[in-house]
């Protein structure tokens, strides 16, 4: 299939399938006062994500550890960059188990920013979290969104004993734009070996990658990205509308149809991925318990 472009002058006149409704229902209200009145945040708000409203009312969130300021600095990426100096909130711990039982959650979503300032990039205390929530609430599936670790087996061994329901790291890109995409300490290979290492040593946690469509990427380059996906066993995949955040971000190269989002979920599914979420809309905690749904209609 070709991918077509468009004069890059004129790209922030979004299509229509791009315009959003606000946040809105009973649902989301009350979950949101709660939230604010607990002194507690999710990455769904702050992220202003345009499918909040749809996740909440699913019983599913998606909450950020480890603070706000990442050591990396991608250029598609939103999030404060800086040295955080090693500093890691403890209270994170209670507070993401506390927001589980506050929205009743099915399904959490529980992601980082990189931390290359601590000995062990964050990897004990995302683990921490993640047993807290499964001590707390046993019936709550738990995904996890993860930095690479710095592919250290070590690192990543302390993760995964924690045992969560996914594993998920990103490749965002195809392996010709990983960089200047993707921070130069971040890496197509590094992330192939981080799926790679969960499935061969973790084969009953599912693993997950994320895709952002409008980079630059060419049909063929998005069929290699997937065959190398496809070739270490990764589970699910999402397809996304990358946005430009603010001037100083990359530009978008194409906006893609929502037609060419349903051949990119035909042809992840044609592969053999189990899973696939497709759509401009679409970002990679989008409809996370979807996958658990679809599980449970096969047994």
């Amino acid at each position: 299939m070709a991918v077509t472009y468009f004069d890059k002058d004129k790209y922030q006149r979004k299509p229509e399938w791009l315009k959003v409704q606000l946040p809105q229902g009973q649902d989301f209200k009350e979950i949101r006062d709660n939230l604010r009145e607990k002194g507690l945040a999710t990455v769904c708000e702050e992220a202003k994500c345009p499918n909040i409203s749809e996740c909440w009312s699913a019983r599913t969130a998606t909450v950020m550890i480890l603070g706000d300021t990442c050591t990396r600095a991608c250029k598609f990426c939103h999030v404060k960059t800086g040295n955080p100096k090693g500093f890691i909130n403890a209270e994170e711990i209670e507070n993401t188990s506390k927001m589980v039982a506050l929205m009743s959650l099915r399904y959490i979503v529980i992601t980082s920013v990189d931390r290359d300032d601590v000995p062990d990039h964050g990897a004990g205390h995302f683990a921490a979290v993640v047993d807290r929530v499964h001590r707390d609430h046993p019936e709550t599936k738990v995904e996890v969104l993860i930095p690479d670790f710095g592919v250290d087996p070590e690192r990543m061994h302390t993760l995964a004993r924690s045992n969560p329901y996914v594993i998920a790291q990103n490749v965002e890109t195809v392996r010709r734009l990983t960089h200047p995409v993707r921070d130069p300490r971040a890496g197509y290979d590094k992330t192939l070996a981080c799926l790679e290492f969960y499935k061969t040593h973790y084969p009953q946690i599912q693993t997950k990658t994320s895709l952002m469509m409008g980079l630059g990427e060419t049909w063929k380059e998005i069929e290699e990205t997937l065959a190398d996906l496809r070739a270490i066993n990764v589970d699910i995949v999402t397809f996304g509308q990358y946005l430009q955040p603010s001037k100083r971000h990359l530009n978008v190269e194409k906006f893609y149809t929502p037609e060419e989002f349903a051949e990119l979920k035909r042809l992840a599914l044609k592969l053999g991925f189990k899973f696939v979420a497709s759509g401009p809309l679409v970002r990679s905690s989008y409809k996370a318990a979807d996958f658990l749904d679809y599980v449970e209609s096969k047994s």
